[in-house]
């Protein structure tokens, strides 16, 4: 089930990238007093009393502006309203409401989205009665809250999550494949679904945006039954100019959660993108079985019999998370190796889903621990006592020891090499719990 997308909205410097950081508890947006230095938005996972969802920053609106970068920024946010199952429309509790709030909120309600209006900067009990100013936006109850100082987050929290959509059961049989297919825009997506399917079953154009919607698509071959689900860059917009890349792909993000392998596709004469690099680390992140697909591969320049070499060490630099990912050089326009895409999908699926039993991982881990010992820190030494596999899909592993903290990154990489240099794995993440005395730290 793909998570609710929770959009913050609002005109520069409101308190938008601070709110969203405390809600976050990560530090991932800029926050300064200058308008316009949230220039692209930003994607967080969080959480409030179980409920997931994808938090997404937005750079300030300003509908009056004929800056081009301020048009940017609006153009952004706009595709941020369009996709979101909530908008949170934050305004400036101590500079009062304002013509460009009216105006913000006038478009927001022609989005016919579940909106939720928070005021920002009411950080002092003389301020709360500045909340209700804002209940001439039409908008329902305002909350007064001070992002800086974290006051009053929990009820704006419930008052997000109980506007999010009623919870349809995403069901698919067991045995049913389901891919998602991400990348960039205009890098071949829907060409490669329909050379996969065989048929037009989804537009083809090298327009950006034409697919506005992720497509699910089901199909059987070899007896397996398998789901495309065909993901847009970026929606179309006619008015827009953007580069492609401004462009972050929501929908890709709600295909990849409800995927169980992606189809990660780089468009060859173009290399390896910073894009496709966050596109990449959502996935992996998410813990799904990757394919990493080099399509266009019939009109990559100076073709010879080392450029796959060559490009696959680029890729593994780059995308340097994905080390274990499997790479198919392919064009979906003439079909060049795509008839292998289904093969790969199936192979990752079956990888992921392994399972290894306990005293033979065991073993594994006193052959490894006897060829690398543990690190020790000031005379401390790391005492691995037991290893188990909790999951699948993606495989997780408990390992019990001493003292959590001596267990380096480094050892934790030299564990995962040795089991996939044992089971294979591949195109399948692993996931690592360091556990002692009932307390764990993930990794």
């Amino acid at each position: 089930m793909s998570k609710p997308i929770v959009a913050v909205v609002g005109r520069p410097n409101v308190g938008k990238s601070t709110l969203f950081n405390q809600i976050g508890k990560k530090k991932l947006s800029i926050v300064d007093d200058m308008p316009g230095v949230t220039r692209d938005r930003i994607y967080m996972d969080a959480e409030w009393l179980n409920h997931e969802f994808t938090l997404v920053d937005t750079g300030g609106i300003e509908l009056d502006s004929n800056d081009s970068m301020l048009n940017s920024i609006r153009a952004q946010a706009k595709i941020a309203i369009d996709e979101a199952d909530v908008i949170l429309f934050v305004v400036d509790g101590r500079a009062g409401l304002t013509t460009s709030d009216e105006e913000i909120a006038r478009v927001l309600r022609h989005a016919n989205k579940p909106i939720v209006v928070a005021v920002n900067k009411i950080d002092h009990i003389n301020l709360e009665d500045n909340v209700y100013e804002f209940y001439n936006l039409g908008l329902g109850d305002p909350i007064g809250i001070s992002a800086t100082n974290a006051l009053n987050l929990g009820d704006l929290l419930d008052a997000v999550t109980n506007s999010f959509p009623t919870v349809e059961d995403d069901l698919h049989e067991a045995d049913e494949i389901r891919i998602a297919v991400i990348g960039r825009p205009n890098v071949g997506k829907s060409s490669l679904v329909n050379k996969m399917l065989g048929e037009e079953r989804v537009i083809v154009s090298d327009v950006p945006g034409t697919t506005r919607d992720a497509i699910d698509t089901h199909f059987v071959k070899d007896g397996i039954k398998f789901t495309l689900i065909d993901t847009a860059g970026m929606r179309r917009k006619a008015k827009v100019e953007l580069p492609v890349e401004r462009y972050s792909v929501m929908r890709s993000l709600r295909a990849i959660d409800r995927a169980d392998v992606v189809l990660m596709m780089i468009e060859a004469p173009v290399g390896i993108t910073e894009q496709d690099a966050k596109i990449a680390g959502y996935a992996h992140d998410s813990g799904k079985g990757c394919v990493i697909v080099v399509n266009k591969w019939d009109i990559f320049p100076d073709k010879h019999d080392r450029s796959t070499n060559r490009f696959t060490d680029e890729l593994r630099v780059k995308l340097g998370f994905l080390q274990y990912a499997p790479v198919l050089y392919a064009s979906a326009l003439t079909g060049q190796r795509v008839n292998r895409v289904t093969e790969l999908v199936k192979f990752v699926a079956d990888q992921q889903a392994m399972r290894i039993q306990t005293s033979i991982l065991n073993e594994l881990l006193r052959d490894a621990v006897s060829v690398n010992p543990p690190p020790s820190k000031k005379g401390k030494q790391l005492k691995i006592y037991f290893m188990t596999q909790a999951d699948i899909c993606p495989p997780r592993f408990i390992l019990f020891v001493n003292e959590p903290e001596l267990f380096h990154f480094s050892y934790v990489r030299f564990l995962e090499n040795r089991l996939r240099e044992t089971f294979g794995f591949e195109g399948a993440p692993l996931k690592f719990v360091i556990r002692k005395r009932g307390a764990d730290e993930e990794v």
